[in-house]
């Protein structure tokens, strides 16, 4: 039986229901080899040689493949059809025939399926072909690059940014994108402007909405009323005078549906209405993908395959009528700079088959599945007709012109099944205008003026970088959800209500990548890369004279920067960031000087959790601020005195605390104190803060000896207490944090002897409940339970804690989910347990641990 190798369990046991007992079909789990990540695994003076190595997680799998193909002699490798899933197939060629386990007589193919359906992948196994090679070169080109970059550049910002974490070919100019859309929204100057709408009514008795266009005879511009007095002199021009229609025109017009999606704009789309993160879209359509639901949903398609088209129009005739169907199907066409990401566009593999008869268990599967279901019906629909009305209105001596609008749907068309979402907020016209004639005489019901500000460029969301990253042509489908993911584990970005700050850190990593490594983090640049690449992908260009070139400039730029000592880079950072950190003031004085000492010039500096800005007194003085100014988004501020002290809210790494007075030489670690969960920081005052830093609270002494406190701890509030005999105090965590200032005697020691009773448990006797049940683990046994942590949910089994992605929902997480976490979490952390998702190669897991000694040798 041939051997037919894909990436994931899914997808094999999907295939494998097609394909039949006439073939052996095994996961590889994703990549097998990868470069180790230590210098010299790319070698720019020996020809850009790479050196790859397997995994430990993977070796166990190409074993597997291995020992299927000593009965076999013929192997199909059937990963995804694109680069990454090209790479993957070379790599197991590679990696099979090192060993030795492909021979010269054994067959090696490759076949595609943009849709794991049946007929898919038999038309695929009667088509069969060798690897790619230039697609595989595309991929050993990006590989390089994105390792002489991370491995080359990574190692200075350590050096020169205290707390940077790293830098990559795509990620640094996303972050630049982020950094410097929060530098516009901090520049920008609001102005001032008002507008003045009227309530009219028909001669008929019926009202509608006006808005002011024309004043004195001439046409209004935005800022033509920029101040109150304006608007209410153009409010009393319009109540002085009679008004009257001056003209009535009704135009028709037709609305046509999007386009089917590919990956930017699914991924648009899920956060526009779902508010589901890049990743988290990208996770839910794999699944969808492996479970033969989709077609393939890294693509920069959006042509769709003539059957689909032909099965899309009967079932909107099915569904809707033949009136629902356009004349001739609709025709959309690539715009992919790269043919090799240019698949067919993202639709069911079955269009009869909505989100309803598929009854798909996980919500994000069902949402999203409903979302490309309704998306591919409505792209071969008739037009929506619109009809939209202008009403102008006018005084008689011409000198007040108002204008309504509005728009009535004639025929809904594609709008029955699917509109399209929206990033910002704009004007809705959809309303219906009364009946209205030329000459008619408008009543005024109601005049009023209206403040308008204008408004900085919005915070982007996942969604809005996506689009502006396809924009500029950084980066390709299959690394946009990747990209975002990195920047936000880096902590150089925060996403808050589906928007995304830069922090700090984020900042002084992009000031200085564009003060050292302004090129490297061009737009252009990037792009024309990516161009180079998407050539050597078409078989065009070769791809080591890209690494070289790349190389010559880049390995400059490093060693330069590696010789500068970090005063040197501050003093650059520090002048580059000069507008923004030392602005003005208003009095003329010197921004820079200190506001605590009064002697002290400001400077950038830097810590591990980022830069701020700090007194060159220290340590006489210890003044500090955040890059982004005192008191920054009111983190920060002083609360009051006490006993001489300034107390102090401050932001942290792991979020607001109180703190008694600065650091001293004499008393480097002042008291301080974090805000317990549930406190909000907007609410602080002297009184609150003063409570928490007088934590520990004595509650009483025990009858049995000892004193009994309260305070907060790693795990959240609790009471503690040690006999005079214990070797160590118990602790006994309680559920409402106002109890460690409330707790009376007779409830602590109730909840210390329930401790002492049941010492395994926490919470004061009380099991801790999980957030989540979601029963037996499918393959091992033991129950899978999403549970509430210090640094947020996680799954827990065993001994395996693998922690929730940041936007998943516990209530949202599903067994399917939880497993491929646990299966992630115990490779990561070397866990020899039956955590994969097989149980069946976890059997066989002693001959396997029998080899490691061998292997280290």
């Amino acid at each position: 039986m041939p051997v037919v190798v894909v990436e994931s369990p899914a997808k094999a046991k999907t295939i494998n229901k097609y394909l039949g007992s006439d073939y052996t079909v095994l996961a590889s789990y994703g990549h097998v080899r990868d470069l180790p990540p230590k210098d010299g695994s790319v070698d720019p003076e020996n020809d850009f040689e790479m050196l790859w190595e397997i995994g430990t997680d993977s070796r166990k799998h190409v074993k597997a493949i291995a020992d299927a193909l000593k009965d076999d002699d013929a192997l199909i490798l059937a990963t995804d059809p694109d680069r990454e899933g090209e790479a993957i197939s070379w790599h197991l060629q590679e990696a099979l025939t090192k060993r030795r386990s492909i021979k010269k007589t054994t067959a090696v193919s490759r076949v595609t399926f943009n849709a794991i359906t049946k007929a898919a992948v038999n038309e695929a196994m009667q088509n069969p072909r060798q690897v790619d090679a230039p697609l595989v070169e595309a991929y050993l080109a990006r590989r390089a690059l994105d390792y002489l970059v991370g491995f080359k550049l990574s190692p200075v910002l350590w050096r020169k940014l205290p707390g940077a974490r790293s830098a990559g070919r795509v990620q640094s100019v996303c972050l630049r994108l982020i950094v410097e859309r929060e530098t516009e929204i901090e520049a920008f100057g609001p102005q001032e402007y008002w507008t003045v709408k009227a309530l009219l009514t028909t001669p008929r008795g019926k009202e509608f909405e006006a808005r002011l266009v024309t004043l004195a005879g001439a046409k209004l511009d935005k800022f033509d009323l920029g101040n109150e007095t304006q608007a209410e002199l153009a409010v009393q021009a319009i109540n002085s005078r009679d008004l009257k229609v001056a003209g009535v025109e009704a135009k028709p017009a037709n609305r046509n549906p999007s386009a089917p999606f590919m990956t930017s704009t699914l991924q648009q789309e899920a956060s526009r209405k779902f508010g589901m993160g890049a990743r988290q879209t990208m996770n839910a359509a794999q699944r969808l993908y492996e479970a033969g639901h989709i077609t393939y949903m890294r693509t920069d398609g959006i042509d769709m395959a003539p059957e689909a088209v032909t099965e899309t129009r009967d079932a909107i005739t099915e569904r809707y009528g033949a009136e629902y169907v356009p004349g001739s199907p609709r025709i959309y066409k690539n715009k992919a700079k790269n043919a090799q990401e240019a698949h067919e566009c993202i639709r069911p593999t079955d269009l009869r088959r909505d989100a309803s008869s598929l009854k798909l268990s996980e919500t994000d599967q069902r949402k999203l599945y409903d979302l490309i279901w309704k998306r591919t019906i409505a792209c071969q629909m008739a037009a929506a007709r619109m009809e939209r009305t202008t009403v102008d209105i006018t005084s008689d001596d011409g000198q007040v012109g108002l204008r309504a609008t509005g728009q009535v749907v004639l025929f809904d068309g594609f709008l029955k099944v699917y509109e399209e979402g929206r990033d910002d907020v704009v004007d809705d016209d959809d309303k219906r205008l009364p009946q209205l004639s030329s000459g008619d005489k408008t009543a005024k019901r109601d005049v009023q003026p209206e403040q308008h500000f204008t408004q900085p460029p919005p915070r982007y969301t996942e969604a809005t970088l996506v689009k502006r990253m396809e924009e500029l042509g950084i980066g390709r489908p299959s690394t946009y959800a990747s990209v975002i993911t990195t920047i936000q584990d880096r902590e150089y970005v925060r996403k808050d209500k589906n928007r995304l700050f830069p922090e700090d850190k984020g900042r002084i990593v992009t000031i200085f990548l564009m003060n050292f490594f302004r090129k490297y983090v061009g737009y252009e640049f990037t792009a024309n890369l990516e161009e180079q690449l998407d050539q050597v992908s078409a078989g065009d260009q070769d791809y080591k004279e890209i690494l070289s070139s790349f190389w010559k400039d880049f390995s400059v730029a490093i060693s330069e920067t590696s010789e500068l000592r970090i005063t040197q880079v501050l003093d650059v950072l520090d002048d580059a960031l000069a507008p923004q950190l030392y602005p003005p003031k208003e009095d003329g004085s010197d921004p820079r000087i200190c506001p605590k000492c009064g002697q002290g010039q400001l400077h950038l500096k830097t810590s591990r959790t980022g830069g701020f800005v700090g007194c060159g007194n220290y340590p006489e003085c210890t003044y500090t601020r955040p890059i982004a100014g005192e008191g920054a988004d009111g983190d920060e501020r002083v609360l009051g005195e006490d006993a001489g002290d300034e107390i102090h809210l401050k932001a942290g790494r792991f979020g607001p605390y109180v703190q008694r007075g600065e650091p001293t030489p004499e008393n480097k670690k002042p008291p301080r104190a974090s805000l317990p969960r549930g406190w909000s920081k907007d609410d602080m005052d002297l009184e609150k803060a003063l409570t928490l830093l007088s934590l520990p609270r004595e509650i009483g002494m025990h009858p049995e000896g000892g004193m009994i406190t309260s305070n907060f701890g790693r795990f959240g509030p609790y009471v503690m207490h040690q006999l005079p005999d214990d070797a160590k105090p118990v602790y006994a965590n309680v559920k409402d944090p106002n109890d460690v200032f409330e707790i009376g005697m007779n409830r602590a020691v109730e909840i210390l002897a329930e401790k002492r009773a049941n010492p395994g448990r926490r919470g004061g006797g009380a099991a801790v409940k999980p957030l989540k049940e979601l029963g037996e683990h499918p393959d091992s046994g033991g129950p899978v339970n999403v549970m509430d942590g210090r640094y947020g949910a996680y799954v827990k089994w065993e001994k395996v804690n693998a922690t929730l992605p940041k936007d998943v929902k516990p209530e949202d997480l599903t067994m399917e989910a939880a497993v491929q976490l646990i299966t992630e979490k115990a490779a990561k952390s070397g866990t020899k347990k039956k955590a994969s998702a097989k149980k069946k190669p976890a059997a066989k897991k002693k001959p396997a641990a029998k080899k490691k000694p061998a292997a280290k040798k």
